[in-house]
């Protein structure tokens, strides 16, 4: 098979492996589309992997290939993606549901090949089936959408809450989506690049501001201030200024990745006291029973067509293109959101 192996720090080759093994209690898909996640980029950038070579990819959607001996609720041809976590099962985190948080944990595109392949394997625990009215280009977008869903979940929104989103990148777009479908009230997106918050608007957010034009202070100052921030862009400004402009007795969850070290000066940091705001961090996209309601829970977001993620995707590439949509991915003048690669499509 075709494999695309990150063979060293910013080298992508793309190479003819063998096929996978199948465990007994495993699935062969045969991979339709595989989407880059923002932590694709430290890997294939900084080297940040387990072992070279290694194949990334987590996001992913495709068609059952091969099924294992034990493997019976599972047929050859059925629509599937599946949940690139691996967990271990038998630390306490497991066994309390809460496996995001499992010290020894395996994950298919990090710590095991993943999905820019024209097949991977996964086992039949992580395989979940797709909608008929799903079509597998949407698919391989619910594992972000999951993202979002647990960092939404992270805290109890009541209908009509007033919501500010920090970032409008493929998390902060998915967290919009979710909570419009939940039924939100004011939603507001914050975002450096133009094009972005004209793609929020168009997706349901009832006001975008550009920082750049606009000075925040002053239009918190004059105008209500959200009761809920989800902070999706891991910059250190804007984790900062999820403190600094929510409203009283309210919540701020922390989505995105830190980048950069993040001072609290006294005053700001008091605010989480005076202000009794609830502050939580959000973790992957894991619950009980594996691997979650957040993927059925999305799967049914998009068959009912509650959340529309086809507009995110922004380009469709080859395995041949190697590392485009990488180079894509860290232009900040582009508008992009989501990228795919194309392997073996309906």
């Amino acid at each position: 098979m075709k494999s695309l192996s990150l063979v060293e720090k910013e080298k992508f080759e793309l190479v003819d492996k063998e096929m996978p093994h199948v465990n007994d209690n495993q699935v062969l898909i045969k991979v339709a589309y595989c989407g880059v996640c923002g932590s694709d980029l430290d890997r294939y950038f900084k080297g940040k992997v387990h072992y070279f070579p290694i194949t990334l990819g987590h996001e992913f959607s495709g068609v059952v290939y091969q099924i294992g001996n034990d493997v019976n609720n599972f047929h050859i041809g059925d629509r599937v993606t599946a949940a690139p976590l691996v967990p271990c099962r038998n630390c306490e985190y497991c066994e309390r549901g809460e496996y995001s948080h499992c010290p020894q944990y395996s994950f298919v595109g990090s710590r095991q090949d993943g999905a820019m392949a024209e097949y991977v394997t996964v086992n039949v625990e992580n395989v979940i089936s797709v909608p008929d009215n799903v079509t597998l280009k949407e698919a391989a977008l619910i594992e972000p959408l999951t993202v979002a869903l647990h960092g939404v979940e992270r805290i109890n929104m009541n209908a009509g809450s007033e919501v500010l989103i920090f970032g409008a990148g493929s998390i902060g777009m998915m967290t919009l989506l979710s909570v419009k479908a939940l039924g939100a009230g004011k939603i507001t997106v914050i975002d450096l690049n133009e094009e972005k918050l004209t793609k929020a608007k168009a997706l349901g957010a009832d006001e975008i501001i550009n920082p750049i034009k606009v000075d925040l202070d002053n239009y918190f100052e004059n105008n209500v201030k959200p009761e809920i921030v989800f902070e999706t862009a891991g910059a250190s400004q804007t984790q900062l200024q999820s403190i600094k402009y929510v409203k009283h007795l309210g919540k701020v969850v922390f989505i995105g990745t830190a980048t950069k070290e993040v001072n609290f000066e006294p005053k700001l940091f008091e605010q989480i006291l005076r202000k009794e705001i609830v502050v939580t961090g959000s973790w992957m996209s894991y619950s009980a029973p594996f691997p979650g309601n957040e993927w059925k829970t999305g799967l049914n977001y998009i068959s009912n067509r509650k959340i529309d993620v086809k507009p995110l995707i922004s380009e469709v590439f080859k395995l041949e293109d190697k590392n485009l949509p990488f180079d894509r991915m860290i232009n900040s003048s582009l508008p992009s959101i989501k990228y795919l690669y194309k392997i073996n499509p309906e």
